[in-house]
């Protein structure tokens, strides 16, 4: 008697889960920050950014245990494409040049869709705890860090006032952009420099048109729009 055979199967090896799928975090991460920028922490629910990401709630579950873990997930997925400087990383030799590009790569970023909102987000006592946490370590404290170095090597080549309070020049240096966008305000292009020659100057720097320690460097007439 002939005994009828079927293909065999090859078993899937021990404790090997399905493949996590990467097309289906970054869709399910982008829905999670855009529902962030416009609803809130408290807004945001898992059903919505399931659906939106086209998946389901159990798909999501497998990837992040809660909303708490996926609102963190998704700030620490924000692209910052400056990081801190490494140690031992060359010294500024040009530290107002440094200012005008880090205020321009600071418009570049906060003029994103949805990164203002998300700032305000972060800024609501209702947002857990650790996704502020998360979002000041990834976005807010290397920004400060940077700027703050800026003005050290400033002082240092004695381009600024040596007691320049630089806690709140550096305060000022995004700040401005922050009340201006609020008050409803458009932000012109050139906000880097015109930010970046204000406080260079209340922080005790030249800006004469030789440039600020600079000779032969024209600063930017200054145009109020």
């Amino acid at each position: 008697m002939h005994r009828k055979t079927t293909p065999q199967v090859a078993a899937r090896p021990a404790g090997q889960g399905r493949a996590r799928d990467s097309d289906i975090d970054a869709r399910i991460l982008a829905a999670a920050k855009r529902q962030l920028a416009v609803l809130g922490y408290e807004g945001m629910s898992i059903a919505a950014v399931a659906a939106e990401a086209g998946t389901t709630r159990q798909a999501l579950y497998r990837r992040w245990p809660g909303k708490a873990e996926l609102a963190d997930a998704a700030v620490a997925s924000v692209e910052e494409a400056q990081a801190e400087a490494p140690p031992g990383a060359p010294a500024i030799a040009d530290p107002f040049a440094a200012l005008v590009a880090e205020l321009t790569d600071f418009q570049q970023k906060v003029s994103r869709p949805g990164r203002l909102s998300l700032v305000g987000t972060m800024l609501q006592e209702s947002t857990d705890l650790q996704v502020r946490e998360r979002y000041r370590a990834r976005v807010i404290h290397p920004r400060r860090q940077r700027l703050t170095a800026i003005f050290e090597a400033a002082q240092r080549l004695g381009l600024i006032d040596q007691d320049a309070d630089l806690a709140v020049a550096v305060t000022m240096c995004t700040g401005g952009w922050y009340g201006r966008a609020l008050a409803g305000e458009a932000v012109p292009a050139d906000w880097p420099v015109r930010a970046a020659v204000l406080v260079w100057r209340a922080v005790g720097g030249d800006v004469d048109e030789g440039g600020p320690g600079r000779p032969g460097t024209a600063v930017p007439r200054i145009t109020e729009s």
